[in-house]
């Protein structure tokens, strides 16, 4: 409540001077006192005059009369006056006391001449009531006291003002108005108040928090707000709406209309208008200009409004359609993405709802059970679980269904249309759903690998034994051999010895090419590959073939034009094709046809031929191909397989295709098969065709005639072999030479001998490579420690593949088994280099 109370001030505050209007009763106390003053006189004159009282004496009786009557109204007045004044100032007393604000009187020389109980309170912690105590309520600097001084100027000059202050009084925040109103009537006088504040500032604060808020959200909102007059002026602008537009909000309120930012104008329509028509509600999806000329799509909602003074005020609502439409693209492009990821996945993937029957799945899964996808839809997925493993499966969906997770996958048997498939399963319950993820990998070519790699071990132990047994045999071999060259240098033909001693080598080397054979499939015999024309070998063997395979079955030689070189152990081709004529000549019992074909082929991308991955490159084709009665799938798988067979017992030693295998991939090249039963069998043998540079690279060997070359010597040579019968022979053959033959039975043993000999010269070291303790690379290495240019012959039973690393200049290599005149050959053939 707002109270002047500068009227009770001044009128308490008035002199005698003053012109006051008395009171209606003060007037009518006067009138009744001069009535009784003139009624007395008269009454006094009459009386005079009956008495006949003097004259003199009634007058100054009246006059004393008067003058007692006149002070008595006179005090009378002055009482009622002061009275006046009391109650007056009671009642300003009570406004004051009663205001909700503290007030404070000051005079002109800013002393205080009232305070209200409320300004004691504030101040009572400071002071008396003063001008004083009150800017000490505030900051007490110079700021603050200018503040006051300025609004006591202010009331001086007969102005009210007022200012908002913070006291920090008590460590309480509180907020004052302080009001400066000078007194009418009393130059100098200062009205204070002082009204506390905070709660309406508080209130104040909120409702402009609260504005501001709404304001920053409307600004901020992620849709544009806009209001139109009735000339499409712009009476309101959000700041979304502005940046959309390329305008600052200031631009679009002074000078820019509705219209102006529209790429098509609607027919017929008013400047606030959205559409042709109008109304008072409006919707439509409008292309509207941006910044930098772009444009974008946007859908309005507007409002229009009618005043009653012809006002048009319209309320809009923008939606920006480029992110919309953009989300609706990616949405869609994710869409598109998980389709083709679920389409295009490599592992089957299936959706499994509640009821246990597949929802949906992708074309992998059908595929890999050789199903369409529409028949697989629908079923229940039990159905396709293999018995053995149903109960496990299900029980694993179970408690997926209770949320316990898959902790690692299950490899299970599902039925397909053709059978069993192995696949790998993994499942996953999916978040608010009911569903389940079925994920599929097909394991059939894994099993194939696994298998194939059990297969590869197992070929490898056989190979390794293979090895082992034909290096023990090739020693025993050797001496068998060697020993019957010994008899028959004693024994020649028409010694009734000659035929035995002939028979016992003759069955020697049907044991050693048995021996070549197991090495052969295990990659380990020696091959002496030179640079042929499989032309010329094909046309070699086909003579022995034709009394190979018997009348009943027609050979036919087809060769190819312009056929490029290959390195090749003839000997070896040779055996590769008889083994397969001869396989061929059993599967066509009844007679048939058996061609033999060779062309050039080239491949640019690796290809799997027979198992193994055919790099890309130019290759000589042999095909051997006959009208037989084919190979089972079953045992296609197999039959390069070590020892077997399908042949009858004592009819096959299960080796031959075993070392045609080995032969050519040792050889560098691949050998793939393509049979069908009842219609023969196909086997094609890519060899690597020969480059010219590679051709001109190789030298020429020497065609020598080693029945007229003289193998006699007389060199000093150390001979180490660990097997006796080998040594014993390989030193007499030697000795009967003529060299000087020094022998050890073990790399130690040849170290002593030779530090035992005063002449430690040697011409040539002929050492086994396999010896027990020291073997034969490292008696080499210690012996050319003292003797750099030493030339050596190594001799194994094994392929000279194992040496590689170990061969080197005037090193040379025999294998196991060989003939004295082979022994003599190489040792000659070392001695003259």
């Amino acid at each position: 409540m707002n109270i002047d109370h500068s009227a009770f001030i001044a009128k308490h505050h008035r002199t005698a001077q003053e012109e006051q209007e008395e009171p209606p009763l003060s007037r009518w106390r006067v009138v009744l006192a001069i009535s009784l003053i003139i009624l007395y006189l008269m009454m006094c004159t009459v009386a005079a005059i009956v008495m006949n009282i003097q004259r003199d004496a009634v007058i100054a009786a009246g006059i004393a009369f008067v003058a007692a009557a006149a002070i008595s109204v006179l005090v009378q007045r002055v009482f009622d006056i002061r009275s006046a004044r009391e109650k007056e100032k009671e009642l300003l007393r009570q406004v004051l006391e009663g205001s909700r604000g503290a007030r404070l009187i000051t005079d002109s020389t800013d002393d205080a001449i009232y305070a209200n109980e409320k300004f004691r309170e504030i101040c009572s912690e400071i002071g008396l009531p003063s001008l004083t105590s009150l800017s000490g309520l505030f900051q007490e600097d110079g700021e603050t006291m200018a503040h006051f001084r300025l609004l006591a100027d202010q009331a001086q000059r007969g102005l009210t003002d007022s200012i908002e202050l913070c006291s920090q009084h008590s460590d309480r925040e509180t907020w004052y108005q302080v009001t400066a109103q000078p007194i009418a009537g009393w130059a100098g006088h200062i009205h204070w108040r002082i009204d506390d504040i905070t709660q309406k500032r508080t209130i104040d604060r909120a409702i402009r928090e609260e504005r501001e808020k709404l304001i920053d959200f409307t600004d901020n909102a992620p849709v544009g707000f806009f209001s139109v007059d009735e000339r499409g002026r712009f009476v309101f602008v959000n700041a979304t709406l502005a940046r959309w537009l390329g305008e600052d909000i200031q631009t679009l309120l002074t000078a820019s209309r509705l219209h102006t930012f529209f790429e098509a104008i609607p027919e017929k329509a008013q400047p606030y208008d959205l559409v042709a028509g109008g109304g008072a509600k409006q919707m439509a999806e409008i292309v509207m200009k941006g910044p930098g000329g772009q444009t974008f799509s946007a859908s309005i909602s507007q409002t229009v409004v009618h005043e009653v003074d012809g006002m048009v005020r319209t309320r809009g609502v923008v939606h920006d359609l480029t992110a919309e439409r953009a989300m609706r693209q990616a949405l869609q492009a994710s869409e598109d993405r998980f389709h083709r990821f679920f389409e295009e996945a490599p592992l089957g993937i299936a959706m499994l709802n509640s009821e246990g029957t597949l929802d949906d799945c992708n074309p992998a899964l059908a595929e890999m059970l050789g199903y369409s996808v529409d028949t697989l839809e629908g079923r229940y997925f039990e159905a396709l679980i293999a018995e053995d493993d149903r109960d496990v499966v299900l029980g694993a969906m179970k408690r997926i269904e209770k949320g316990t997770q898959m902790k690692a996958p299950m490899e299970i048997m599902l039925l397909g249309h053709d059978g069993e498939v192995a696949v790998q399963l993994y499942a996953r319950k999916l978040e608010g759903s009911d569903n389940i993820v079925l994920h599929c990998i097909d394991l059939t070519q894994q099993k194939q690998l696994e298998e194939q790699f059990v297969q590869s071990q197992k070929m490898q132990a056989i190979g390794q034994l293979a090895g082992g047994v034909a290096h023990d045999f090739n020693n025993l071999l050797t001496a068998m051999i060697g020993f019957s060259d010994l008899l028959l240098l004693r024994h020649k033909p028409g010694d009734s010895s000659f035929s035995d001693i002939m028979q016992i080598k003759q069955n020697a080397n049907r044991a050693a090419n048995l021996v070549r054979q197991l090495l052969a499939f295990s990659r380990q015999q020696t091959l002496r590959p030179k640079v042929q024309d499989l032309t010329d070998i094909l046309t070699e063997v086909s003579y022995l073939l034709r009394r190979l395979i018997g009348a009943n079955i027609e050979l036919e030689v087809i060769h190819g034009q312009d056929l490029g070189l290959v390195r090749v152990d003839v000997g070896q081709m040779e055996q590769v094709l008889i083994n397969l004529a001869v396989n061929a000549r059993d599967a066509m019992k009844t007679g048939g046809h058996l061609t033999l074909k060779t062309y050039s082929y080239e491949n640019t991308r690796p290809m799997e031929r027979g198992g193994d991955d055919m790099p890309p490159g130019e290759w000589i084709v042999l095909e051997v191909s006959d009208t037989g009665c084919g190979i089972s799938q079953e045992n296609l798988n197999r039959i390069f397989e070590p020892f077997f067979t399908t042949k009858e017992v004592g009819q096959g030693t299960g080796l031959g295709l075993a070392t045609v295998h080995g032969i050519i991939r040792q050889t560098g090249g691949y050998l793939h098969v393509d049979s069908e039963l009842d219609k023969g069998t196909v086997f094609t043998i890519y060899l690597p065709c020969l480059s010219d540079s590679e051709v001109e690279e190789v030298d020429e060997e020497k065609v020598e005639e080693e029945d007229s070359r003289d193998l006699t010597g007389t060199a000093r040579i150390l001979l180490v072999e660990d097997e006796d019968a080998v040594r014993t022979f390989s030193s007499r053959a030697l000795l009967n030479k003529g060299y000087e033959m020094l022998e050890a039975e073990s790399g130690e043993d040849a170290l002593s001998v030779m530090a035992e000999q005063e002449d430690k010269y040697i011409d040539l070291l002929i050492t086994d490579v396999i010896m027990p303790n020291m073997d034969g690379p490292t008696l080499a290495q210690r012996m050319r420690q003292d003797s750099p240019g030493l030339k050596i012959i190594f001799i194994s039973g094994y392929t000279e593949e194992k040496l590689k690393e170990h061969m080197g200049e005037n090193i040379w290599f025999l294998p196991k088994p060989f003939t004295l005149k082979q022994l003599a050959a190489k040792v000659k053939e070392a001695l003259e280099e």
